[in-house]
This record gives structure tokens, C-alpha cells and sequence, in this order.
């Protein structure tokens, strides 16, 4: 999306503010942890209404603290009068569980008036979340349409809202829900590292927790350093319903002289005194408790009211000098910022044990990124998990692909998955740093619009897909890209998003990584880099699985552990493992194979994701292949049929091994198709995958799991 002037101001000042490309390593040593203290208050999990679910765990954390009935969590230093309250809002806008439907899904409304930013709700779409449950939080996913379905969802073009969003928790009923300790009410938070950016920190609400770092620091000064009096420090409870955990509090206290607040963030900074009429009920309360006007403070932020809100270093010590000056508390110097507890980790001891090795096999490839033409760290992957004779007899060649050839002489019966994920490349960079990007493969841009941002850094002697032609082979240890190469890390930032929106999709993908033009030139970032975002694997449910690229990491280990599976000896003919490059991108690496093996090659079989009608979001007349009943043969698809006869042959392969196979027609391509044109007809063997091409994707394990025995199963089948 352009951004306005008036956003482009607001970076500007960021940047201005921020400085980072000409600080000195000490300081931007003493500023990283200091911007580490402060995004781990933003990734605390507290929804309005539910502090009590954490406040107990935060205060015992953080000392000296209490937890009180309301769900505040509360500090006194001094005593007398003076007395003034300092306090926050911990608390941050959610949706709470209203409906558990037969199928297992859950519908969401929210809790309050919500946020303010209007792409608040569509920005959950795909997106991992945690079900914060009374025993402990639980992975979910917010559905989206499937991207290769686009054609369908054509006339969606209205901004999602609440009611348009279903959560999936990886269960088929109701009784699965249940099981996994959900209730209706519970609430839900995106599940999110803390973010730290270049001079600045980014999340949900990152400038109310900024405020509550502040509090926390402003605390923990004051102790021996406090003015006259008693001082009480709040994070409060209940923000999001007119402060209610404050009012609460105060209330039951009629001794309170002075309030100030740190409030939640504003497009321009605030420092005012507010009558506390204007405050609602609250206002009566401290009206009468004799408290005339409220010293509010609120810090600058970009893309206020995003998941992806923005504070710059400057802007958080401005607000913790201000808040120490309005308490009249002594800061020493440097300050110091106190780090939040972590969040509780994500409850997994639902999960089905029997999958624990394959899941952690497809963590370590899916938490690898990898656009379209620069693979090389999933390449790396690959070879290193290849069983012994397999590594031996690997060839990368020059553009990236891998290929393994085994059995005897003679036609050859072919498998590929591919290495690359859908993403996006630096297309510009604009003076202020605001890169603008151009997608790589189908990528679903509204399920990217305001999220976490990396630019990733490509090592030395990684090879090249810009030709997409087929030339040597590199030698047998792989010199291209070799297992030693290393690349710096990741630079993190946020993609952009729209002010205002109109319609669902944006018409420009930009991204900002908290310096200008000539400090991304001084890191290294330069237009052809790739930009990804975060992403965890996460086990789901009993037995399913959420991440982004599991199209085709998924395929990538199934070929894998199939080859584990393998005895080369025994092969009764040809095969041929190859891993692709540039797949999402125009099926180049791919092409490079045709070139080399298509007139040698009898089948090929493309181990990549069926897109299956299975969601909530889309129509079962086509494409209808459910989760956990077993892998797909994908014997239509828009860029080719299968043959009859061939069709018939797998399915003959998966009875005799007692393997359960489903059949289906679904939407997209695969590598395979370079192939047929060189008369080695197509056929997709694949696992039934929900939400494709967003950063959500979902699959089953049992589906991978019986899929990678079928490979083995088809390769040691021989002719015909």
C-alpha cells in the first residue's frame, strides 16, 4: 500500500528518533536490552476480563507485587500523603469463544469495543493464535480461504469483520474440543515472539505496554528513591471496558491525591491533564474521591492500533521521564527496564505421542524460509537429513535443485517435492527505508498486511535461479551452497499496513525495518532480498499440525523419510528423488529436470499439497478430501489429468500395503507438469491441506505420516 504524507511523516520522525545507523556499539548494545525488556511486555498474554488468569503468576514474578480481586496488579512504596496512582492498561483488546459448533470449529465475538484500527479483526485471518484456557493455553488458527481457490472468492472483497472469522483447533467435534479443555468464553491472543525492531519494539498494543514497562521500571526506581508519601503503581485490569480494574481499585481507597496514567498509544504523542469528566463512570468515581483531572500520557506510535504497532526507543524513554517526573520519582541513570515473565508455553500434552518424531522432522524444515529462489537453507536441510547412501549419492546442480538417482539402468520412475514457500523479494527502497516488495508465488497479501516482517541475507556461493537453465552439476558435496555457508541473521521489522481500507486486499505490499534507506544500505539489504515473516510449526489438536510453507515442506519430508524407508539394492528399476527450486515461481528448477530426465522418464509423481474443500470457508463440491483419512491421489488439477491406467496401478500399490487412499480433483499446479510435455505423464501424490498459501496452513499427521509409506511403497513397485 503508498503510505500517506502524513504516515510517511510519522516514519520519518521514527527513524529521526531512532538513530540506529549512526549509534555507537555500546549503545546499541545497552538499547537492544533495553528493547528486549520492553517487547516482552508486549507479548504477555492478558485479554480484558481475564487478568485473573495471569495477574497471580506476574505479580509473584515480578516481587514486591500483588494480584488483587479485579485481576490488577498492584505495587505501594512509601506511605502517607501524599498519594498518588500511576497505572497502565495490562489488558488488550479479544474476542471470547461463542459458539463450538458439531465440526469441531469455534466462532469468536468480541470482548468490548475491540480496536480501533479498521483491519483489527481481518488481521487474524491465518494467523496462529492461543486459546487462553483455564489450565494453560492451547495452539489454534484462524481459517482463511484457501489461496489457490482465489477464483472462488473473487467478490469477497469486503474488510473481514469479527463475525467473519472461524477458529480451528485441530479438532473434528465438539468432544474434541472439550477434550483439548476449551470452554465457550474463553478468550483468545495472537501467538507472537516479542518483537524487537531496529530503535524500536512492535506488536499488538505495543504502546499500552510500553506504558506498563514503564511502570513496572518506574516502580521499581522509586524504591529508596520515591518522593514524599505513598505511591501505588498499577497495571490494570479491564481497560477495554472504561478502566474498570482502576476505577474498582480507587474507589475502595478514598485517600488518592493525583493520578497519572500511561496510556494506550496515539498517532501524536499525548501529555495533557484531562478533566476526569471526561472519563465516563470512572470519572464519577474519582470525582468523587476528590481527584479533578488525570496527567495523561501517551506515546507516539506507528500503525497505532495494528497487531504491528510501532514504538521507537525515544518515544518509550520520553514516556518513562515523564511518568517519573510526574511522580516526582528519581530515575537512575542509565534507566533500568525489567523484563516481563515469558508467556506460559503452549499446552501439549493432548498430543498424539505417536507422531512426536515426524513433527519434529517437519518443524525443522518448515521453520526454515525460503522464497522462491533462495532455498539454500532447506536445501541444506534435505541433505543433511538424507539417510547415508542416499547423501552419498546426492548432486545439487547449478541452479539448486537435488537429485538422487538409484536402481538399475533404465526408465525411470521420478518423485519431486520442491524447497520454496511463497513470500516476497525487495522490489525497491524508498529514502525513508519503506522497501516496496513483489510477491513470489500466491501469496495470500492480506493474510501478510501488518504482520512481522525479515529480510533475510542469502550466504556466499548460493546458487542461482535467475536463468532457470540447466548447467553442471556442482561436485557430489555439493560446493553450491554448500552445508557450511552462513548468512547473517535476519533482520526483523513489520509489514505495512493501511490506515484506512476500503477493500480486503491491499493494492502494494511494503515493508519497514525501523531504518532509513542508507541504514538498510549499511546492514546490507539491497532490492532481491527475500521478505518472509515469523513463523513456528505448532502441533494442533491430537494429531494436526499449523505453519506456513507446509506447501511443500510437508512433501519435503515425506520424501525424505520415504528414502529412510528405502533399500537401494532392492529396487526392482530406476528412481529418480529430486527436490526443486523456484517451484512458486514458475516451476524453473523443475524445468531444468524435464530438460535433463523427460525422455527417460515413464511417471512422475509430485509429492505436493492437495488443497482440500475441507475448511469452513469452503464449498464441499469439489476438492473434498478430509483431513486424516488418509494421503491423496490428486488425479486432477488445472494444469493436467492423470491417466486412467495409472490412477488404478497406486491405488492397486496402497491396497496391497493396506494403505487408505483418497481420490479428488482440486485447483492449482505442480512441478510435474513440465514433464508431461515431454511424454511422462503427472500424477500428484499428496496429504489433504487446509488455508494454502497462507501463513497458516494446516495438515494431519497421520495423512504425512501414511504418505512418505506410500512413496516407499510406489518406488519399490518397479514396472509397470
Amino acid at each position: 500500500m503508498r503510505m500517506t504524507p502524513r504516515a510517511r511523516r510519522l516514519v520519518a520522525a521514527c527513524i529521526a528518533a531512532i538513530g540506529m545507523h549512526a549509534a555507537s556499539p555500546s549503545m546499541l548494545t545497552a538499547q537492544t536490552a533495553d528493547l528486549d525488556a520492553i517487547a516482552s511486555w508486549v507479548a504477555v498474554d492478558a485479554a480484558t476480563g481475564y487478568e485473573r488468569r495471569i495477574a497471580p503468576p506476574l505479580a509473584a514474578a515480578l516481587g514486591e507485587w500483588r494480584a488483587d480481586t479485579w485481576g490488577n496488579v498492584v505495587a505501594t512504596v512509601g506511605s502517607g500523603a501524599p498519594h498518588h496512582v500511576v497505572a497502565c492498561a495490562l489488558d488488550r483488546p479479544s474476542y471470547a469463544i461463542s459458539q463450538i459448533t458439531d465440526e469441531g470449529y469455534l466462532r469468536l465475538h468480541r470482548i468490548g469495543r475491540g480496536s480501533r484500527h479498521p483491519l483489527w479483526d481481518q488481521q487474524f485471518e491465518a494467523q496462529p493464535v492461543r486459546v487462553l484456557t483455564a489450565t494453560g493455553p492451547v495452539a489454534g488458527v484462524i481459517a482463511r480461504a484457501n489461496g489457490h481457490f482465489a477464483q472462488q472468492h473473487r467478490t469477497e472483497t469486503a474488510v473481514v469483520t469479527a463475525d467473519d472469522l472461524w477458529l480451528d483447533v485441530g479438532a473434528a467435534s465438539r468432544a474434541d474440543v472439550e477434550a483439548l479443555g476449551i470452554a465457550l468464553l474463553d478468550p483468545i491472543a495472537r501467538h507472537l515472539p516479542p518483537w524487537p525492531i531496529a530503535g524500536g519494539v512492535a506488536g499488538p498494543d505495543a504502546g499500552r505496554r510500553t506504558g506498563c514497562a514503564a511502570v513496572v521500571a518506574l516502580a521499581a526506581a522509586a524504591r529508596g528513591r520515591a518522593a514524599a508519601g505513598r505511591t501505588t503503581f498499577v497495571l490494570s485490569a479491564q481497560e477495554g471496558m472504561g478502566w474498570v480494574g482502576l476505577s474498582s481499585l480507587i474507589a475502595r481507597d478514598a485517600g488518592v491525591d493525583r493520578l497519572t496514567i500511561l496510556a494506550p498509544g496515539e498517532d501524536a504523542r499525548v501529555e495533557s491533564e484531562r478533566p476526569s469528566g471526561t472519563f465516563g463512570s470512572f470519572g464519577e468515581v474519582l470525582e468523587a474521591v476528590g481527584v479533578q483531572t488525570v496527567r495523561w500520557l501517551a506515546p507516539a506510535t506507528l500503525q497505532t492500533g495494528s497487531h504491528m504497532e510501532v514504538v521507537a526507543a525515544a518515544e518509550a524513554a520520553w514516556l518513562l521521564e515523564a511518568a517519573a517526573d510526574a511522580s516526582g520519582v528519581m530515575l537512575p541513570s542509565p534507566a533500568r527496564w525489567i523484563a516481563a515473565p515469558p508467556p506460559v508455553p503452549l499446552r501439549t500434552a493432548h498430543t498424539d505421542p505417536a507422531h512426536g518424531d515426524l513433527a519434529a522432522i517437519l518443524t525443522g524444515m518448515v521453520e526454515r524460509h525460503a522464497v522462491s529462489g533462495h532455498e539454500w537453507a532447506v536445501r541444506r536441510a534435505v541433505l543433511e537429513a538424507l539417510p547415508g547412501w542416499a547423501r552419498d549419492r546426492a548432486v545439487v546442480d547449478d541452479i539448486g535443485n537435488i537429485m538422487i538417482e538409484a536402481g538399475p539402468d533404465g526408465p525411470a520412475t521420478v518423485f519431486m517435492a520442491h524447497m520454496d514457500e511463497v513470500g516476497y523479494v525487495i522490489e525497491s527502497i524508498a529514502p525513508d527505508g519503506t522497501a516496496t516488495l513483489t510477491a513470489q508465488g500466491g501469496a495470500v497479501a492480506s493474510a501478510w498486511e501488518g504482520q512481522t516482517a525479515l529480510v533475510h541475507f542469502d550466504p556466499p556461493g548460493a546458487p542461482s535461479t535467475t536463468s532457470g537453465r540447466l548447467g553442471a552439476d556442482t561436485n557430489p558435496r555439493w560446493k553450491a551452497g554448500s552445508l557450511t555457508a552462513t548468512a547473517p541473521a535476519p533482520l526483523r521489522g513489520v509489514f505495512r499496513i493501511r490506515a484506512e481500507a476500503d477493500t480486503r486486499h491491499p493494492r502494494v505490499m511494503q515493508a519497514w525495518f525501523g531504518l532509513d534507506a542508507a541504514g538498510l544500505a549499511a546492514r546490507g539489504v539491497v532490492a532481491g532480498l527475500q521478505v518472509t515473516s515469523h513463523k513456528d510449526g505448532l502441533r494442533l489438536g491430537r494429531t494436526r499440525y499449523v505453519a506456513r510453507a507446509l506447501d511443500d515442506r510437508a512433501g519435503t519430508t515425506a520424501l525424505v523419510r520415504a528414502l529412510h524407508a528405502i533399500d537401494p539394492a532392492t529396487l526392482p528399476g530406476r528412481v529418480i528423488f529430486t527436490w526443486s527450486v523456484h517451484e512458486e515461481g514458475g516451476l524453473r528448477g523443475a524445468a531444468a529436470m524435464a530438460r535433463r530426465y523427460g525422455r527417460t522418464t515413464t511417471r512422475i509423481y509430485s509429492i505436493d499439497t492437495f488443497v482440500s474443500s475441507d475448511t469452513p470457508l469452503e464449498s464441499p463440491h469439489f476438492a473434498y478430501a478430509p483431513l486424516g483419512l488418509g494421503p491423496v491421489f490428486r488425479a486432477i488439477e488445472n494444469s493436467g489429468v492423470s491417466p486412467d491406467g495409472e490412477r488404478a496401478r497406486v491405488h492397486r500399490i496402497a491396497g496391497a500395503a493396506g494403505l487408505p487412499l483418497q481420490i479428488g480433483l482440486t485447483q492449482g499446479g505442480t512441478d510435474g507438469t513440465r514433464f508431461t510435455f515431454w511424454g511422462a505423464p503427472n500424477q500428484g501424490l499428496s496429504w489433504p491441506g487446509r488455508y494454502s498459501h497462507s501463513p497458516g496452513e494446516v495438515l494431519d499427521l497421520r495423512d504425512l505420516d501414511t504418505l512418505s509409506r506410500l512413496i516407499a511403497a510406489v518406488a519399490r513397485a518397479g514396472e509397470p
